[in-house]
């Protein structure tokens, strides 16, 4: 800690079990003080991401840091790592507002193959699309987004002070969420997330407010706690969260990081089930493989896999030298064409 601040590290470590992608979480103990209580507190938020303070001591580097904390807490061996951006907004570690120190966390995104989780800790696996359930577009345009984010944004917009401000929220949530005819575009994670944070429709907008009153001892925010847009996490991990998950998807269009969820043999119908479980859509079947076939991504292994029920299906490996063949080597082809 110097000067009142306190610089510490998170990590957003990311896997694919079969179609389903995860995040590793991790218990917060966070309690609001006694003498700040007033009987009628909403329940603490638990899900907290991975993370630490930073030691500089003991760690060369923050990266060092970042893996000792996130293999220490899951047990996992972390294979690809990334940072993703520092988080330094006021408040927005709670133990700020009762008089901790100022904090800032650089974020970082990991990626791990899937498997159990040890480390001798409370962590476990939670399906990412609990968090953000308006990003999962695979099967179909997610239901919540018109029947209840679309009316709750109209009503935000409708409320603003001037035209002026009501046209410049207009325009940001049609190009975010995908409406009136404008399309999805599926990098726009953090985007979105921001849009339903500062328009009081996630929980933790109404967790932070919440706080904030206690601290000033001032009458708690007006109004029932909004509908329970995906599950909540402690602090802003849902916000590091998003910027994860909006990086994770930016780079499957030109760098073969999807490889590194995968184990060293695998089929093309598993390679493309991840690839389209972080993307959050559908690709288009003999696009994808030709893609990938031609393009010099994976090679066959000259051996099968025989426990698919039905016809059996050739493995691949991943071509590590296509990383220098290729200065754009992307992994997720037009689902239309």
């Amino acid at each position: 800690m110097t000067d009142g601040v306190q610089l510490g590290l998170s990590v957003a470590v990311v896997a694919v079990a079969g179609a389903t992608p995860r995040v590793v979480t991790v218990r917060s103990g966070f309690e609001i003080p006694p003498e700040h209580r007033r009987g009628d507190e909403p329940l603490p938020h638990r899900d907290a991401l991975p993370g630490a303070p930073f030691d500089p001591a003991r760690f060369r580097t923050l990266q060092d840091g970042v893996r000792a904390v996130a293999e220490g807490l899951s047990g996992l061996s972390l294979r690809y790592v990334e940072q993703l951006y520092t988080f330094g907004d006021r408040f927005r570690d709670p133990h700020e507002l009762f008089g901790g120190p100022r904090s800032v966390v650089v974020g970082y995104l990991a990626l791990v193959r899937d498997g159990p989780l040890g480390g001798g800790t409370a962590a476990d696996w939670s399906n990412l699309y609990d968090h953000f359930p308006w990003e999962d577009w695979r099967d179909q345009r997610p239901s919540l987004i018109d029947g209840v984010i679309e009316p709750a944004l109209r009503g935000w917009v409708a409320a603003a002070g001037d035209p002026g401000a009501r046209a410049r929220r207009g325009e940001r949530t049609q190009l975010a969420f995908g409406l009136e005819g404008a399309e999805w575009d599926m990098e726009r994670v953090l985007e979105r997330y921001e849009l339903l944070y500062e328009a009081g429709l996630v929980v933790e907008s109404f967790r932070d407010r919440d706080l904030a009153a206690r601290r000033a001892d001032v009458p708690p925010p007006g109004g029932p706690m909004p509908r329970a847009l995906g599950r909540p996490m402690a602090r802003d991990g849902r916000r590091i969260l998003a910027t994860a998950l909006e990086r994770l998807r930016g780079k499957l269009k030109y760098r073969p990081i999807v490889f590194e969820l995968l184990p060293p043999v695998f089929t093309l119908h598993q390679l493309q089930r991840v690839v389209e479980a972080l993307s959050g859509e559908r690709v288009h079947k003999q696009n994808f493989r030709r893609m990938m076939i031609s393009g010099g991504l994976v090679e066959p292994t000259g051996q099968f896999e025989s426990q698919t029920g039905g016809r059996p299906a050739e493995l691949h490996r991943f071509r590590r030298q296509a990383i220098h063949e290729r200065t754009s080597a992307g992994a997720i082809p037009s689902a239309g064409g």
